[in-house]
């Protein structure tokens, strides 16, 4: 089996979709360029029927973007096939992108249809797609809660009428990884043209678990992975896509994958994104977030320092920054201090070094970080130690 994962982004579409992330035209077309140079293989623009606004971003998106394909979203009503297709009219590379949900809690509730109606909708909209475009994705909407044997039943004629992609989204979040990956192996074991399309999946994020889903999907089966910059989207939000990307980079000696993205391009995108939705990352995300390459525990401060694979499994060069951070604060140690002591300019010995820790771990308690200018405000008020003087020792002043 091809061990390449297609990665497709769905920043534009589901991301936009959460509160608070809404973006105009421009934006989403700075974004989608910047997608393209981050290697998406698949750039899901929008869902045209939704507003003229997003169907005419999405048309041009199209227009722009040569490298990566462009996927537009729509129902399986004619309607939003319609403009879905017209959307699509000036891309280089357009893929119609229908869904129906699946499970019976939908069927009942949300569309009032039964399975036969439901399969015959999904069957009639990626044959208008395929009359249309090659590249065809169908979705079964909350597959993760449908019935096994239906799934395998509506996926068959799906294929069957045309569609190169079908998606098993975990759309509420409810998944378990290991139950997950029994789908997708009982699916890629159990649909007879399977041979015939790519397995994807679109794992939310609700229990904290989509990006486990996800790779326990692609060790089952899945060859697409669909998710968003920094976990945006719906609710708990999407798969990471850094996280995804990551993990198959830094694991390979476990997952013999690849991908098509240029990691030194994510934090370029992650701050591109925060930037222009003005939501920043939380500190503690995982690749991106601000402390992902930051030390302030003197352990762990003395090993990075020695050799930073002590406790940084992946480089910060490699996501795009240009060095990791060393934090001084209460937690951090004599080595780190005088590490950055001498980036100041100051050297010290051991007896001066430890009392200037003395001084240093006072004003942590007082403000849990101490920054550069703190540093210099200690010796400068310290006579009896040398003054800052890069390079080598200072007289008393």
């Amino acid at each position: 089996m091809n061990n390449h994962i297609t990665i497709f982004d769905t920043t534009l579409r589901d991301g936009e979709q959460s509160p608070g992330y809404s973006m105009n035209q421009q934006e989403k077309l700075r974004l989608a360029l910047q997608l393209e140079k981050l290697g998406a293989d698949v750039i899901e623009a929008g869902f045209p029927i939704a507003s003229e606004g997003d169907f005419q971003t999405v048309r041009e998106i199209g227009r722009v973007v040569k490298n990566s394909t462009v996927a537009a979203l729509c129902r399986t009503r004619p309607c939003d096939l319609e403009r879905a297709v017209e959307a699509l009219e000036f891309a280089a590379k357009p893929r119609v992108h229908t869904f129906i949900a699946t499970s019976d809690i939908h069927l009942k509730y949300k569309l009032q249809m039964e399975r036969e109606e439901v399969v015959e909708a999904a069957v009639k909209a990626v044959e208008y797609a395929k009359s249309h475009y090659d590249d065809v994705e169908f979705s079964a909407e909350d597959a993760s809660r449908s019935d096994p044997e239906f799934l395998i039943e509506i996926f068959t004629a799906v294929i069957e009428a045309g569609a190169t992609t079908i998606n098993v989204p975990d759309t509420v979040g409810y998944a378990l990884p290991w139950e997950f990956g029994d789908l997708i192996r009982t699916l890629n074991e159990e649909i007879p043209n399977i041979d015939q399309a790519t397995i994807s999946v679109h794992c939310h994020n609700d229990l904290g678990l989509a990006v486990a889903n996800s790779l326990m999907a692609v060790q089952n089966g899945a060859r697409q992975v669909e998710c968003t910059v920094n976990g945006i989207g719906e609710r708990a939000g999407n798969a990471s896509l850094e996280e995804v990307v990551m993990a198959v980079e830094t694991r390979k000696n476990n997952m013999d994958y690849t991908t098509s993205v240029n990691t030194k391009e994510i934090y370029p995108s992650s701050q591109m994104l925060a930037q222009v939705t003005g939501k920043g990352v939380q500190p503690n995300k995982a690749i991106v977030g601000e402390n992902a390459f930051a030390h302030e525990a003197g352990i762990h401060q003395h090993g990075v320092l020695k050799n930073p694979l002590t406790y940084e499994i992946m480089t910060p060069e490699s996501v795009g920054l240009t060095c990791n951070k060393i934090v001084i604060g209460k937690h951090s140690g004599r080595f780190a201090l005088g590490k950055k002591l001498e980036q100041l300019g100051y050297f010290l010995n051991k007896e001066d070094l430890n009392d200037v820790y003395t001084r240093v771990t006072k004003v942590a308690d007082e403000q849990k970080t101490v920054e550069d200018h703190d540093l210099i405000s200690i010796m400068s008020m310290m006579n009896d130690m040398p003054a800052r003087q890069p390079g080598k020792m200072a007289s008393g002043g």
